[in-house]
């Protein structure tokens, strides 16, 4: 029984809890927890990592064993096989046994030990280049991180746009039902026609089909939220952002772009991927120097896995110089440098294609910001001239006409409005996203 309490107690409390108040700023810490793109791009950085550690292995010497076992009476084979056991004998020497031995066991246990010692830099450019890599991967990391604040964004104030258009077509809708029963006490008075009525009917039937399409509008919104926050479509929240005008911006462009140029994602790639074109460029030209290493071995030989056997040891210096490779090296060189030049000229590319893009951000929140003004003075105006309209009307100075239109002319005027804002508040994202300057505490998102 108690059991039971508790699972109605939860029943009860967890469409409360779905239905938590959700802050934008909330939902781009939820985002950041839970979108895919993130946990992939957290992915690369680790990967990364990995990449490093692989490349400082070079510095490290390299330790093998090996256990291998033979089996044979090849003359060859026993001979060497018993001296490196150290069972060899004076009976070894008789001609018969040297021509024609006894199959001999052999179980071979080696450990080696390899150290380079002089590799003109190999290693250290592969070092760098991995270090690099890891700089180009974080990031990306930190431009998917934008992408989905903006895309959380955009999704957020999307659904309060599908939300207050459904306010505005339900206020419309009660406006049109009042503007019927208006009608038809006008008609009863015998100071309108049927032909009012009717007209003001088709009105109030496609309000009512505004009405019902801005219902699924938003649900399709509220899908579309939870998609970006990387949650289930079905999740219910309460928004408690609201859909509001910012101040518009004061900086000037020149401010934004010389912030995209010490922080945008992109350009930093650029950069990394042009320092890593030189590092496999030192990397190529280190093919025409030789490479030193060092070689110990440790040989153990037994007749019998543990026993009637010997060890020995060798230690040794190898110098490898490559004379020749049929000019690998030079076309290797050739084509680092080439491949130098071009991300030379793709950083230049990203720096000019970023500036662009931040004056594009910025015209576009400069245009939303005159259009919520024009659009707020709209509604205004709407409003007024709907009120008068409507005593005119009542007052037989109006046709049914001039009602309907001013009615659709406010519809639209908030519609604008609404839109406008939402505009503004997505232009002041995308604009810090090109400035690079977008996170979770970014002032637009507040």
């Amino acid at each position: 029984m108690r059991q039971f309490r508790w699972w109605l107690v939860w029943l009860c409390v967890a469409p409360v809890r779905a239905q938590a108040p959700l802050t934008l700023e909330e939902a781009v810490r939820i985002a950041l927890k839970q979108h895919p793109s993130i946990q992939a791009a957290a992915a690369q950085v680790e990967a990364a990592q990995a990449r490093i550690e692989q490349a400082r292995s070079g510095y490290l010497p390299k330790v093998n064993y090996q256990e291998s076992f033979a089996r044979s009476n090849n003359p060859v084979f026993v001979f060497s096989s018993l001296l490196t056991q150290r069972q060899f004998t004076v009976e070894n020497f008789e001609i018969g046994r040297l021509n024609r031995p006894d199959f001999l066991n052999n179980f071979q246990s080696l450990v080696s030990v390899e150290q380079t010692v002089y590799d003109a830099g190999r290693t250290r450019s592969q070092s760098r280049a991995a270090e690099l890599g890891k700089n180009v991967a974080a990031e990306q990391q930190r431009a998917a991180e934008m992408h989905v604040i903006l895309g959380v964004a955009r999704a957020y104030y999307g659904a309060l746009l599908a939300a207050e258009s459904l306010k505005v077509a339900e206020e419309a809708l009660r406006s049109a039902e009042a503007d019927l029963e208006r009608a038809e006490a006008i008609r009863a008075a015998g100071m309108a026609t049927d032909a009012d009525v009717l007209s003001i009917r088709v009105h109030l039937a496609a309000v009512r089909e505004q009405r019902i399409r801005r219902s699924y509008e938003l649900d399709v919104a509220r899908a579309a939220l939870n998609e970006a926050l990387g949650l289930p479509l079905d999740t219910r929240h309460e928004l408690a952002t609201p859909l509001a005008a910012l101040t518009p911006a004061a900086e000037a462009a020149e401010e934004y772009e010389k912030r995209a140029a010490r922080l945008r994602p992109e350009l930093r790639q650029a950069e990394s991927y042009a320092r890593l074109a030189e590092t496999r460029a030192e990397t190529a030209r280190a093919g025409y120097w030789p490479e030193v290493s060092l070689r110990g071995v440790f040989q153990a030989d037994r007749q019998r896995f543990v026993d009637r056997g010997g060890a020995n040891w060798f230690f040794g210096a190898t110098l490898r110089w490559n004379l020749f490779n049929g000019w690998a090296t030079q076309a290797g060189v050739a084509e680092a440098s080439h491949a130098l030049r071009s991300a030379r000229a793709e950083l230049e590319r990203a720096g000019a294609g970023i500036r662009l893009q931040v004056r594009r951000a910025l015209a576009e929140l400069k245009a939303a910001d005159e259009r919520i003004g024009v659009a707020a003075a709209a509604v205004a105006q709407a409003e007024e001239s709907l009120r008068i309209t409507k005593n005119r009307y009542e007052a037989g100075l109006a046709t049914v006409t001039d009602l309907l239109r001013t009615e659709t002319a406010a519809l639209e005027a908030k519609l604008r409005h609404l839109a406008a804002i939402h505009d503004q508040r997505i232009a002041a994202a995308s604009l810090e996203l090109a400035a690079g300057s977008l996170s979770v505490d970014s002032e637009v998102l507040k």
